[in-house]
């Protein structure tokens, strides 16, 4: 069992930067992939970006390629998404999960992630 605290969310103006991080409890948390997913008002949970279990792997939904960064801290239990240059569009709950992930593919994909954090809210305003 893993649990997931996001935090780091808030109100900020287009262009401002954010990091949101995701605390893990437990002792196995470099044994999941983790993942950053999005869910705006009226719209469906989004993937944002991914990364394997020792961070040699990366993966990003277009949107946010060269503004984003995901990383991880084995040592802290901890995910980051260091978000830059936001836009209005960007505003959204985001969540993080825990999962194992067998297929390059499935990191885009809610289907292998198995816990989820109660997600943090980031507001972009124009």
């Amino acid at each position: 069992q893993v649990q997931l605290v996001e935090s780091g969310g808030g109100l900020v103006q287009a262009g401002a930067s954010l990091r949101l991080s995701c605390a893990a409890s437990g002792r196995t948390f470099s044994s999941y992939a983790m993942g950053w997913f999005r869910q705006a008002p009226g719209k469906e949970r989004e993937f944002v970006a991914a990364i394997n279990r020792n961070g040699g792997r990366i993966y990003y939904v277009d949107s946010v390629k060269g503004r984003f960064t995901i990383s991880r801290d084995n040592a802290k239990n901890t995910v980051y998404l260091q978000m830059n240059s936001l836009k209005p569009e960007d505003t959204a709950v985001y969540y993080c999960a825990a999962g194992y992930v067998s297929t390059e593919y499935l990191y885009y994909t809610e289907r292998p992630y198995m816990y989820w954090g109660q997600g943090t809210q980031v507001t972009v305003s124009s």
